[in-house]
């Protein structure tokens, strides 16, 4: 079938509107895309480095009332983890454990969090003889004030739950270090390492 001189022009025409605004919704896409990382790389809340740390007052495995005023004075390793007795969590303990001596020298208390019961807690201390003290945040709601709470993905599918997070708190109760990102096995000498850094910086 033959085009008219008319349908000629007004294919023309049309070809050269889309040739004029492709550059333009391309533009726009460009800024979308810049935008999406930086909301992404958000710094999660209580974990800015200067900060002052979110309070808390959690039960401990024994089921009394621990407050992070409690360690006033004191630095402050504090590690949160998905759940007692479970292979990359006891890992992360047993090597916290296993270093506390070394903490002790540097002044520092470590602390666990994680949702497990103090009922809970006090079956997994006992059966790893762990040296640290754990709390319970059922709610989650210190865990939320810390970042560590949120989307992940598991096995390929997006679910809410615990982020391993952990946060190095100073005597004046603010963050002096902070990682949004865990491995359990290794973590204990990264943590330590980092305080002897700081300390050596004061």
């Amino acid at each position: 079938m033959k085009m008219s001189c008319i349908d000629r022009v007004a294919a023309a025409i049309g070809a050269a509107l889309v040739a004029f605004h492709a550059p333009l919704v391309a533009a726009q896409n460009t800024v979308v895309n810049k935008e999406q990382p930086a909301k992404e790389r958000k710094e999660p809340m209580g974990i800015r480095i200067g900060a002052e740390a979110p309070a808390f007052s959690l039960q401990d495995a024994s089921g009394k009332e621990t407050a992070l005023k409690d360690f006033a004075g004191q630095w402050v390793v504090l590690y949160f983890y998905p759940k007692d007795d479970t292979p990359g969590c006891t890992t992360e303990a047993c090597e916290f454990t296993a270093s506390i001596a070394d903490f002790a020298k540097l002044g520092a208390k470590v602390v666990g969090v994680s949702p497990d019961s103090p009922e809970s807690h006090r079956k997994f201390i006992e059966k790893h003889h762990l040296a640290v003290t754990l709390l319970s945040d059922p709610g989650h709601a210190v865990m939320e004030r810390y970042g560590a709470w949120g989307k992940k993905i598991v096995k390929g599918e997006e679910k809410e739950g615990v982020i391993r997070r952990s946060v190095i708190i100073d005597p004046k109760g603010s963050v002096a270090f902070g990682w949004t990102a865990v491995t359990a096995k290794g973590h204990a000498d990264e943590v330590k390492a980092k305080l002897e850094e700081l300390q050596a910086k004061k």
